[in-house]
């Protein structure tokens, strides 16, 4: 499928996804019906969908990544990572119980969210620069929950589906970058009292600030306020009734989330 590809098409896509979303149901993949979709139609699709919650009274939270793992990368084909977009409906409170019977798929993944001070505008940024405009690094769980049948999906698939983005959770204490090395910020993971995991914020692009600058040299431009959830520590972690997931940060403190 081209990059022109037609309004109607991507309007029908972002449709499909939307309404899976609202109505709590899988479905196959975009792919089966459009194997030709490729990336560049399938962010159109995902800009549409978006636009929509903003359109229905929703604000911009921020954005994610995904894919910043060389590992994830190597198993989708793929050199570079992927994003998605945060709406403040997204947002939940650390205290509120996740009920996962309003989800699909859900899994909690531990991240590094960074609150940008200052606007940036690419080309050009880099790992410094986004450290320089950061007010701080906060502790995040991110809550995926993919509409597609199985948690199966291809490139395309999971750009058009906004990059499997749900709910997010930040929570902890905001630190400074100068008063931390990021790359090296370790992690704990546990379900259920139980450790699942632990990992180090290089595990995200080499630096989780690369992930950052990769996001805005690929948009163009992030604004200041703006949380940027950098990518996944992890595997994400299935939640089910009773589930509870706390990651627990060297330095930012901790972030809990309970599904109910």
């Amino acid at each position: 499928m081209s990059s022109t590809a037609s309004a109607p098409l991507v309007d029908e896509l972002a449709t499909r996804l939307a309404d899976a979303e609202r109505e709590r149901r899988a479905i196959p993949q975009l792919v089966a019906d459009h194997p030709d979709l490729d990336v560049q139609t399938a962010y159109a699709v995902q800009r549409i969908g978006f636009q929509r919650r903003l359109d229905g009274g929703d604000r911009v939270l921020g954005y994610k990544l995904g894919l910043t793992s060389r590992a994830k990368q190597e198993a989708m084909g793929v050199s570079d990572p992927l994003s998605g977009r945060l709406a403040t409906s997204m947002l939940m409170a650390e205290e509120e119980p996740l009920a996962v019977d309003g989800l699909i798929h859900p899994r909690a993944e531990p991240e590094l969210v960074f609150l940008l001070g200052e606007d940036l505008e690419g080309p050009g940024v880099s790992v410094a620069r986004v450290l320089s405009a950061t007010e701080g690094i906060l502790p995040g769980l991110e809550i995926l929950d993919s509409r597609y049948e199985d948690f199966k999906f291809t490139l395309p698939d999971v750009v058009a589906d906004n990059a499997s983005a749900a709910k997010v959770l930040v929570g902890g204490r905001l630190v400074s970058p100068d008063r931390f090395d990021s790359r090296l910020e370790g992690m704990v993971l546990r379900a259920g009292g139980d450790v699942v995991a632990t990992a180090a914020g290089a595990a995200v692009s080499s630096h989780p600030a690369a992930a950052v600058a990769w996001l805005v040299n690929s948009l163009g431009r992030v604004e200041a306020g703006s949380l940027v959830f950098s990518g996944g520590l992890t595997a994400p972690v299935p939640l089910r009734p009773g589930t509870t997931v706390t990651a627990e940060y060297t330095h930012l403190g901790s972030i809990t989330v309970r599904a109910v």
